[in-house]
């Protein structure tokens, strides 16, 4: 256990003196080989080994769909359709941030995007109509979580990588879920307004006006049935869909609502870059750290650990939820995964849960660490874009934070809300 002691000791003590988490990983690996007396030359082919994998050549498509479909005004038209229908109900507007998150969810694939994309126009616009603009902020921060959980999900395809589950199966299994916590979210919307005795009604729009955004958005709305149709229709693999959401994005984007012009397209070419190199980098330098946990026993020393705490697999599967929810304090989703996935699947795998299951709780996890103060990207986002000061969404969040939690013990202990689909629409 000495280099368990080494490996997450140097880990933390980099992450709370501020360094990027990429380079603790890489700093804390090397150490970790160094402290084994292994060769340094295990590195270029480990490192090379994990981003080489075709599986993962869907994320830099799903990320470069994902900012083609924000510059194509999608987000801007999926927002005002799902407002002409819901705005002029009780809290409208904030239900319309929750519809609308788990529409740019089955797009972007990505939480903070997610947030970036809706929160530029909700934000404004539930601060004009009254809304608590902390509250507005806190709200779309812990909705963009959704963005990793509802297909498609970049987390899922580096999860299905890890644990070589299917990612058609993760990300049919990832619907009823994401659902489920976006219900959580306007439940715990309406209880805060009933609270604050603060039920704000927007504008009504007449039927015409409502068919006129349905018209509008149509492109949008049928993003998703296109790619996930095609997934789990067979006519396509998830990393080919991936190239056809780039298609369809730039087809609508420069042709349909003409709004990507070559300039615009270079700078979501630059954007799309630059996430998804910040993205490989971490999954590089995690591959090696969790190499030297599997390799040197740690993983299952720390597995056996965890399992002699109780018999009981309701206790056993709270504890694991309790790690990463800490976790997920300090850690972005994808390093958590190369971190705790070589201890927890063998303990999941002995419990008798299924990996595909097991994807989706800790997805649903490692996701409320997403808006989770005090490193949580989504509070970040929302406080850049709503020029919100960040204080005032992390007190905010709180309500959302234990909307969530009860969400993922309900999926955690229910595991047909993640298995009954991909058993019906998954051969």
């Amino acid at each position: 256990m000495d280099l368990a002691l080494v490996l997450f000791g140097s880990f933390f003590i980099l992450i709370m003196l501020g360094v990027p988490i990429a380079v603790s990983l890489g700093v804390s690996s090397v150490v970790g080989l160094w402290w084994t007396g292994m060769s340094y030359s295990i590195l270029a082919p480990t490192v090379y080994s994990a981003i080489s994998k075709y599986s993962l050549l869907a994320i830099p498509f799903f990320i470069l769909a994902g900012f083609i479909m924000e510059k194509a005004g999608i987000s801007r038209r999926l927002i005002y359709c799902v407002e002409t229908l819901l705005g002029g109900l009780r809290g409208g507007l904030a239900l319309s941030a929750v519809v609308a998150a788990v529409f740019f969810a089955a797009i972007s694939g990505s939480g903070p995007a997610t947030v970036a994309a809706l929160g530029a126009v909700l934000i404004p616009a539930m601060v004009a109509q009254g809304y608590d603009r902390g509250m507005a902020g806190g709200l779309l921060a812990s909705s963009g979580s959704i963005g990793i959980i509802i297909p498609p999900s970049v987390a899922f395809i580096v999860f299905a990588s890890l644990a070589q589950v299917s990612v058609a199966e993760l990300f049919v299994a990832g619907v009823v879920p994401g659902l489920l916590v976006a219900a959580g979210f306007i439940a715990c919307t309406y209880i805060v307004m009933g609270v604050k005795g603060n039920f704000i009604v927007g504008e009504r729009h007449s039927y015409r006006e409502k068919l006129v955004a349905f018209r509008d958005a149509l492109w949008g709305i049928l993003t998703p049935v296109i790619i996930l149709g095609g997934i789990y229709s067979g006519i396509f693999t998830p990393t080919e869909a991936a190239g056809v959401a780039v298609v369809y994005g730039l087809f609508v984007g420069v042709v349909v609502y003409r709004e990507i012009s070559p300039r615009k397209l270079l700078d979501v070419l630059v954007d799309a870059a630059v996430s998804t190199a910040s993205v490989m980098y971490i999954v590089a330098l995690a591959t090696v750290f969790a190499y030297l946990l599997t390799t040197t026993r740690v993983a299952q020393d720390l597995a056996q650990s965890i399992v002699g705490i109780s018999s009981s697999a309701i206790v056993v599967l709270l504890v694991i939820n309790a790690v990463l929810l800490v976790a997920g304090f300090f850690l972005d989703t994808i390093s958590a995964y190369f971190i705790f996935l070589p201890v927890i699947l063998p303990i999941a795998l002995e419990l008798g849960v299924d990996p595909i299951h097991l994807g989706v709780f800790v997805t649903v996890n490692l996701a409320i660490g997403q808006f989770t103060p005090p490193v949580g990207v989504n509070l970040f986002v929302a406080s850049n874009i709503g020029k919100i000061p960040a204080n005032e969404i992390m007190r905010s969040v709180v309500p959302y934070i234990l909307s969530a939690i009860i969400s993922l013990l309900v999926i955690t202990f229910i595991p047909q809300l993640s298995t009954w689909l991909p058993s019906v629409l998954v051969d």
